[in-house]
């Protein structure tokens, strides 16, 4: 318990950090919450060998989720921009592909993997897109929409808690919206299927 206690306060400190450096691309002061985490979670697909690409995994609080829900540690596709933070990521999910790069550019990422990667079951991100230009959501979007399998899942979470969607979903369905309450700050989990 004490080691968990530890982890979680290193995890703290570095997010924070980070954050001062950049705050438009961390996007929150503190890692997510494992509440929060479950929420995302319970959206991944039901094929196990579906392949799940997650943006913008920070400190791995999600991954966890993930990977406590089910998800094979194999299957796990994560891009983080910040190299710190990839670099960690790495280390505490060796088996994952764990790529330090830019969301925008997920398609030639995917590609450049040492497996091939045709589509993915599930996009699980984290990534601030209300701080960005709708713009460029849209363009996130896109790639997003390109890489999904049919009916796949992008689950996206924002700190904009009212019933507003996220940047970019447009030509997704909303399937479900929560509020998770437990978390700092509370967060909107919305689920768009392609």
């Amino acid at each position: 318990m004490a080691r968990k206690i530890i982890a979680a306060i290193a995890d703290s400190t570095l997010f924070l950090r980070e954050w001062l450096v950049n705050p438009q691309r961390t996007g929150s002061v503190a890692p997510s919450s494992p509440q929060l985490g479950a929420a995302m979670a319970r959206w991944l697909p039901h094929n196990p060998e579906s392949f799940v690409l997650e943006l913008g995994p920070g400190t791995g609080a999600v991954t966890d989720a993930l990977l406590k829900y089910g998800l094979r540690e194999d299957r796990l596709i994560a891009i983080e921009h910040n190299p710190t933070l990839a670099k960690r990521l790495q280390k505490k999910f060796p088996r994952a592909h764990i790529i330090a790069g830019d969301a925008w550019q997920l398609d030639d990422l995917l590609r450049d993997l040492p497996v091939l990667v045709d589509k993915v079951g599930a996009v699980i991100s984290s990534l601030p897109l209300l701080n960005f230009p709708p713009s460029e959501a849209e363009s996130l979007a896109q790639k997003i929409r390109g890489v999904l399998q049919p009916q796949g899942n992008w689950v996206q979470y924002s700190y904009q808690i009212g019933k507003r969607r996220s940047h970019g979903t447009a030509s997704f369905r909303l399937r479900a919206s929560k509020i998770v309450w437990l978390n700092f700050p509370p967060a909107r989990v919305s689920v768009y299927q392609k």
